[in-house]
């Protein structure tokens, strides 16, 4: 358990669970993200890492409240 803002976080800083993000682009659906999991542990770091085009800055954006996800949560010091 971990205790941040006075707020206790049983699974850490971040946590997401069946993440899924697409995008309509005219009659087209492009699935960026599919059934991401991820749990980010207070002080851990981290690093996303592959191709152009493979999500990253989505996930980002989703991360930071920039963008709403399509299914899934996203908890950031236990917040939805």
């Amino acid at each position: 358990m971990v205790r941040i803002d006075g707020k206790e976080v049983e699974n850490g800083l971040i946590r997401v669970r069946e993440l899924h993000k697409h995008y309509t682009r005219g009659g087209e659906t492009i699935d960026v993200l599919q059934g991401l999991n991820l749990d980010v542990a207070k002080g851990e770091f981290i690093a996303f890492m592959g191709p152009s085009g493979s999500g990253k800055t989505t996930l980002l954006n989703l991360l930071g409240g920039l963008d709403l996800p399509s299914q899934g949560s996203i908890e950031v010091a236990g917040d939805e």
